[in-house]
């Protein structure tokens, strides 16, 4: 068998090791997880996540899941936490804790000191027997039959295990505060999530260049208005009211099809009743319409009050697709 086929066939048998473990996880949702999320979601403290070694990075990954999706949350190293971060934990937070092994030192330290504080321990192990296990209220399984490691030692099916239980911990508790794409953006304000989220059309759009012309508009001025507002269309405007547009490739096709341009008007090859959307709505929603309709350019207008133009080039520019 050569290199690419050696390679490819161990990856496959990763990927597929570890499906079958995570799909074998819900076994373990029991009577302890449905208490672990009502806990969660009743508490007015914060969830500490602690773990050592790749389970706190793990835990890491949990808080930064938590803390987008409105469950106030904070990382805890178990190894600092035993010498000095312990002051993070505060009357009323919930810790969990992640261990494999549920017998590391560090954990052994930890675990009784949280129980002394009087904190809620919650223990998310593969191993049942554990010590972790024994010390927490409420145990989280994250049981695995093996790693998809060829050793069956490097941290693998079981982090991912560790991992997609935080997500379903994370799930649940967005099911019950409802938690919706609104709130989800408050959390993430930068970069093209948050633009996706959080852009409307009027942030987008230029009021200093709003191509329009009358209905009686020679075509010279329409091609005019459209080489000067550079935005490949203009409106048609009567009686302040948008009643048509006219793109680049109307014209284009109009000089292909016509051998004289005498006498024509804007009124004559514009396109009636052009799409539109309002300026209070997403960029996102407008996206959805351009590329419905297969268009690249949306008349504005605010109770049927002509704003501009939103092109399908200025949404690709602010990264939001």
């Amino acid at each position: 068998m050569n290199t690419t086929e050696t390679i490819q066939l161990n990856a496959k048998k990763a990927i597929l090791s570890q499906s079958e473990s995570i799909a074998k996880l819900t076994n373990y949702i029991n009577e302890d997880f449905t208490k672990t999320v009502e806990i969660i979601y009743q508490s007015k403290g914060r969830v500490i996540v602690t773990g050592i070694g790749k389970s706190a990075i793990i835990a890491q990954k949990i808080v930064a899941t938590f803390n987008s999706t409105g469950t106030p949350s904070m990382f805890l190293h178990a190894a600092e936490a035993i010498h000095g971060d312990l002051g993070m934990v505060q009357p009323g937070d919930i810790v969990i804790c992640i261990s494999k092994s549920g017998n590391s030192p560090e954990i052994k330290v930890l675990a009784p000191i949280i129980k002394n504080f009087g904190n809620t321990l919650i223990g998310m192990t593969a191993n049942e027997q554990s010590f972790l296990a024994q010390e927490s209220d409420l145990i989280l399984l994250a049981y695995v039959e093996n790693e998809s490691c060829p050793n069956g030692l490097a941290p693998t099916n079981s982090t991912t295990a560790q991992l997609v239980l935080g997500d379903a911990l994370a799930i649940c508790l967005m099911e019950l505060r409802n938690f919706r794409s609104e709130d989800f953006a408050k959390y993430h304000p930068g970069g093209a999530l948050g633009k996706k989220l959080l852009l409307r059309v009027k942030d987008m759009l230029d009021t200093s260049h709003t191509p329009q012309v009358n209905p009686e508009a020679s075509i010279k001025k329409v091609i005019m208005e459209i080489s000067e507002k550079r935005l490949g269309v203009t409106a048609v405007v009567e009686n302040n009211k948008v009643i048509g547009i006219i793109t680049d490739g109307d014209i284009r096709r109009m000089l292909n099809d016509r051998d004289s341009i005498a006498g024509i008007t804007a009124k004559d090859i514009m396109t009636k009743n052009p799409k539109n959307i309002a300026s209070s709505l997403l960029v996102a929603e407008a996206l959805d319409i351009l590329e419905n309709n297969k268009i690249t350019q949306l008349v504005v207008l605010d109770n049927q009050e002509y704003k501009g133009i939103l092109h399908l080039h200025d949404i690709l520019k602010e990264g939001i697709v």
